[in-house]
């Protein structure tokens, strides 16, 4: 037997919530939305409620990890129309199928929701961050359906949401993080695994993202026409897909890529050539170690300033789709595994510049097919011979002329922490305040 209807609460709205509950063997999260005032706590006892709801008031749902909301696959599971909502606590599963209507577990209309501790699963996308901002989306646990990458939903989607705080959520099998039209934001220590793209900003500048892991995705962070974005310190692994890259960077201005740690992925760093001298990339104090490519370079131009990393147990450290794209880059004091010289003075840095000059490497470079044969006694053979013997002048790639010297194999999150270190204190020292 249901209550009757606190004062302020309608009875249209009260007997229509109760004959769509004669519906449904789960009692309906609607019925309690109702009966709660604005500014209360919704007080359910431990078990699964029937959605969709929506929330048109000040709320706090917590349901103290004993709550199930079950959309029970019509669209959105929770909708939130009112300013200053706090949803904890809660199992939210089975939203709608449709990818036009952006289905989701949580849609969020208004501003200053408080997200956390939620898990969400079983629903195509995650949150729905869709205009608004102000938003707090912490410490959930979201999972896509059981299909194939492309047909899942995004697990965190940001629509004209500005100014969220995205903190120590752990995303498995969904399809991309996306940010649209957003600006502003901090995205600080989420794990994403089994995923598409682990973030995507597309016209979005001023983000910050920080401290996040991202592994065993088609690709890791990618940036499109978004301005002023700082990419630190995460950590980005096993993205073996030969289209996905750690970070991919397109006609965007001013960012900052730092004491990141970029692993066994097919391209470690992929960047296009500024069109404008402003349209540079700051890479600096990042380790990039057993990456089939670590940076590669899209266009005709350079201009990028990269110093302060370090490349270790690469396939191939640098390569650009044009030589002009490699070797006007600024490039100074970064560490080379490969490197040949010496340091005769004892200061760190070595006494020759590091260059890299195009030998067999311009075979595969220009022929796609041929990179088959990479790492083969065939092409060993043709690149051992080319640098014996030079029939042809080889092509200057691009210098380093202060490299440091390699510290050897020595551990890679030491080293890790050690760039990241550094690159904190170079960033206090460039900018006090």
């Amino acid at each position: 037997m249901f209550p009757l209807p606190l004062p302020g609460v309608g009875w249209a709205a009260f007997l229509l919530v109760l004959f769509t509950a004669e519906a449904s063997a789960l009692p309906p999260l609607q019925l309690y939305l109702e009966l709660t005032p604005s500014g209360g706590s919704v007080k359910l006892p431990p078990g699964t409620y029937a959605g969709p709801a929506t929330i048109r008031k000040p709320l706090t749902i917590d349901g103290a990890g004993e709550v199930t909301i079950d959309g029970q696959g019509e669209g959105s599971v929770l909708t939130v129309e009112a300013e200053g909502v706090t949803l904890r606590g809660l199992h939210i599963t089975r939203s709608g199928e449709s990818h036009d209507k952006v289905d989701a577990a949580i849609l969020v209309k208004a501003r200053h929701a408080v997200i956390e501790e939620n898990t969400i699963d079983d629903s195509l996308f995650g949150i729905h961050l869709s205009g608004g901002g102000g938003h707090v989306v912490r410490n959930n646990r979201i999972r896509s359906r059981n299909v194939p990458v492309t047909l899942r939903g995004d697990a965190i989607r940001l629509w004209y949401s500005h100014g969220n705080l995205i903190e120590g959520n752990h995303i498995d099998s969904s399809r991309d993080l996306v940010f649209a039209n957003s600006r502003d934001n901090r995205v600080i220590g989420n794990r994403i695994r089994h995923g598409r793209l682990g973030m995507e900003f597309v016209y979005s500048p001023g983000n910050r993202v920080e401290g996040n892991i991202i592994e065993e995705s088609e690709a890791g962070i990618t940036v499109i026409y978004s301005d002023d974005v700082t990419l630190r310190g995460n950590r980005i692994h096993h993205l073996r897909k030969l289209t996905g890259s750690g970070i991919s960077i397109k006609e965007s201005y001013n960012i900052d890529i730092s004491a990141n740690l970029v692993t066994h992925c097919a391209v470690g760093l992929l960047a296009t050539a500024p069109l404008e001298p402003e349209n540079i990339l700051y890479i600096h104090h990042n380790l990039f170690a057993f990456n089939d490519t670590a940076l590669y370079f899209y266009g005709e131009k350079g201009n990028h300033e990269i110093h302060d990393n370090r490349f270790h147990n690469n396939f191939t450290d640098v390569m650009g789709s044009a030589p002009r794209s490699t070797r006007y880059n600024r490039w100074r004091k970064n560490s080379w595994d490969l490197y040949e010289g010496f340091d005769l003075d004892g200061d760190g840095i070595g006494d020759l510049p590091h260059e890299v000059h195009l030998f067999s490497e311009r075979l595969w470079m220009d022929r796609s097919m041929v990179r088959l044969w990479r790492g083969t006694p065939a092409l060993s053979l043709v690149d051992y011979m080319e640098r014996l013997i030079p029939w042809s002048e080889p092509v200057l790639l691009f210098a380093d002329p202060e490299p440091r010297m390699e510290r050897g194999p020595a551990d890679l999150e030491e080293g890790h922490r050690q760039l990241l270190g550094s690159a904190i204190e170079s960033r206090e020292r460039d900018d006090p305040e």
